[in-house]
């Protein structure tokens, strides 16, 4: 049996509807408002300080021009994704939205919990900003449900080598751990890395190369194949 389970958010637990047109939104149009009122807090003129090195003299002005540049073209920054991170806090806090997570994802969820694996979360974004998601969805607070939590600190998705850190991380071997994402090269990836892959096809649209595909979350097996 699979010992434990990995899970991306876009498009896989969450639809990308949510993260496109609710949280880039969001972020992109509190960024200066942001950056004006927090400018004085330690961590985030740290944060700041680090995108002023890439050109000198970066007024915070241009640092938002060119954090909003980055949300305009999908960049990974990790600056950008640790600032959207604190201002979604306020958005999920204040009622302003709640995260979207398909219908079967948290009964699954729950029932592996009970089986006794352990799940675990690699996305793109903040593990902040995947704390916050599942933390506050319309099914409730499901963030207690996962074991840890994995983004592009530990490297990039589609690398075969952030897979390796992964399960060095979990204490697991690759062979016994499940993947589940909705594209392609991220599935590609795990593979090479030792990982069991599922393709996760919400939209009847994606690429799963030889990998198994499923529909939805209950038509995951756990059995090693």
């Amino acid at each position: 049996m699979i010992s434990a389970l990995l899970t991306d958010i876009e498009g896989t637990t969450t639809s990308l509807s949510f993260v496109k047109d609710v949280l880039f939104p969001y972020s992109r149009d509190k960024m200066a408002d942001f950056v004006r009122d927090q400018a004085g807090d330690p961590e985030i003129s740290a944060l700041l300080d680090r995108l002023r090195g890439e050109t000198a003299g970066r007024t915070n002005g241009e640092v938002v021009e060119l954090l909003l540049g980055y949300i305009a073209t999908d960049r990974k920054d990790p600056v950008l994704k640790a600032l959207q991170g604190r201002i979604w806090r306020h958005g999920y806090e204040s009622g302003e939205f709640v995260a979207h997570v398909y219908p079967d994802v948290e009964p699954a969820l729950r029932q592996w919990k009970q089986l006794g694996l352990a799940l675990y979360v690699f996305s793109s974004g903040s593990v902040e900003a995947q704390q916050l998601l599942f933390s506050h969805t319309h099914a409730g607070d499901l963030s207690s449900l996962f074991s840890g939590w994995f983004d592009t600190g530990i490297g990039k998705k589609t690398d075969p080598a952030a897979y390796r850190a992964i399960a060095a991380a979990i204490g697991e071997p690759a062979e016994q751990l499940l993947f589940l994402s909705d594209t392609l090269a991220e599935l590609d990836a795990a593979r090479i890395a030792g990982f069991v892959t599922c393709a996760v096809d919400r939209d009847s649209a994606a690429n799963a190369g030889a990998h198994r595909c499923v529909a939805s979350f209950d038509e995951i097996s756990l059995e090693l194949p």
